[in-house]
């Protein structure tokens, strides 16, 4: 099995980023569990905007959606900003519009029988907002969102230290991880077992 985490942090390589961190915390309970894991963060990326699998040009979006289209699992894991995701969150939706029209050999849409679940980061209030915001995405695309398939750490309300920066709630938040992965495999592996029937 194998899972992609997809990291939308506004911070380039090599700055430290909040949000793996604990989506770290994520990758080792998947890895536990015998799932191969791999980390892109995206903003590393040349994505073009649009809702094209390939924009053309310098776009490495298709490179990203092949990791996609290779993976059981997805984590979307984004910082809050003003309340609300990343804007590299929004356009990997944006970008990841495409799959709903893409469809595997029996006419499905590609993201069907593959699960996803959230890690937000936050020094203020808004990580609920944010879950929601990219579940209901995901699920418009076509991925399976499993109960409690999401973590998150905050210091809300108002601004505050960044998870980095303090111990203050990390043992929820991890224990949360771990549901997390459990949760997102034991889900897989049924939809391995019992997948959703083309239309």
């Amino acid at each position: 099995m194998r899972a992609l985490v997809l990291n939308c942090t506004l911070k380039k390589s090599p700055d430290t980023s909040n949000t793996e961190l604990l989506a770290n915390v994520v990758v080792s309970a998947l890895r536990e569990r015998g799932v191969e894991v791999e980390v892109v963060r995206v903003v590393d990326h040349r994505v073009s905007p649009g809702v094209k699998t390939d924009m053309g040009g310098d776009d490495e979006w298709p490179g990203i959606h092949d990791k996609l289209l290779a993976a059981d699992i997805l984590v979307m894991a984004t910082p809050t900003w003003v309340g609300r995701p990343s804007s590299i969150a929004q356009r990997v939706l944006e970008r990841m519009d495409a799959m709903i029209s893409e469809t595997d050999d029996q006419e499905r849409p590609v993201a069907y029988n593959r699960v996803a679940g959230v890690v937000v980061t936050g020094n203020e209030d808004g990580a609920h907002h944010v879950i929601s915001e990219i579940s209901g995405g995901l699920a418009d695309i076509g991925y399976t969102i499993p109960g409690q398939a999401w973590t998150y750490w905050n210091r809300g309300p108002g601004p505050g230290p960044s998870y980095s920066d303090t111990e203050e709630g990390h043992q929820w938040s991890h224990n949360t991880a771990r549901t997390m992965a459990a949760n997102l495999v034991a889900v897989a592996n049924a939809l391995r077992v019992t997948p959703i029937p083309a239309g």
